[in-house]
C-alpha cells in the first residue's frame, strides 16, 4: 500500500505507570465489621489520614451518633473499620 517501513520492525509501545495510576480509590467503611458506607478517597491517603478523615465524614458521623468509638482500624486503599459500643 505504499508503506516504506515494515510494521514488524517498529518498537513495542512504551508503558507509563504514572499515567495508569488512579487518583482516587473506593474504600469500604465498616461499623463493627459490617459495611455501611463506600466512599472515594485519595489513592495515596495514609493510615493516619484515613483515621482522621473518615469519622468526620457526614454519612459516617450520622452512623456514629450516640455511640462511643473504641477503635479505628484503617487499611490504606482497602477499608476503614470503626469499632463502637
Amino acid at each position: 500500500m505504499g508503506e516504506k517501513s515494515n510494521l514488524l520492525r517498529h518498537p513495542w509501545p512504551k508503558y507509563d505507570a504514572a499515567l495508569a495510576k488512579e487518583d482516587e480509590v473506593e474504600i469500604a467503611v465498616q461499623l463493627n465489621g459490617k459495611v455501611r458506607v463506600r466512599m472515594l478517597v485519595s489513592a495515596d491517603a495514609t493510615e493516619n489520614a484515613l483515621k482522621e478523615q473518615i469519622p468526620n465524614d457526614e454519612k459516617v458521623r450520622v452512623l456514629l451518633e450516640g455511640k462511643q468509638v473504641v477503635k479505628v482500624i484503617a487499611v490504606p486503599g482497602k477499608l476503614v473499620n470503626i469499632v463502637v459500643k
